[in-house]
């Protein structure tokens, strides 16, 4: 079927979109979260790598548009912790925990945490 409106096929090609599409190395053999202890969850690649990830962690890393947006502002990096301003007293706040965890797909998880937070929908791509 041939285009009739001169120029449509290159605006197609100079609109280059990352390939999120899996691949062997981005999808888990095994994934195994830490709910009960509350020590974080470990994932075995199929490609024989090994990730650990604390829930602290993971919860600073959360990829949704708000917490991104955050980081960006004040210029963290995913899954570092929010710097206390020059001599701010230090405020009480328990423990990051992971109350649930769920499946998103055959492409994600979705944790809600302690903190009443659920929007992060952590890929495979995401966590590798």
């Amino acid at each position: 079927m041939e285009n009739k409106r001169p120029g449509a096929h290159a605006i197609l090609k100079f609109m280059a979109l990352p390939d999120y599409s899996p691949r062997v190395g981005n999808d888990p053999k095994s994934v195994l979260i830490h709910l009960t202890t509350g020590t974080g969850m470990e994932i075995e690649w199929k490609d024989g790598h090994r990730s650990i990830y604390t829930f602290a962690f993971l919860r600073e890393a959360c990829p949704c548009a708000l917490c991104e947006d955050e980081r960006t502002k004040s210029g963290r990096k995913p899954g570092e912790a929010a710097k206390l301003a020059p001599g701010a007293l230090p405020m009480f706040k328990p423990a990051v925990k992971a109350l649930a965890a769920e499946a998103v797909g055959k492409y994600a998880l979705k944790f809600s945490w302690n903190d009443r937070h659920d929007l992060g929908i952590y890929s495979w791509f995401y966590l590798r």
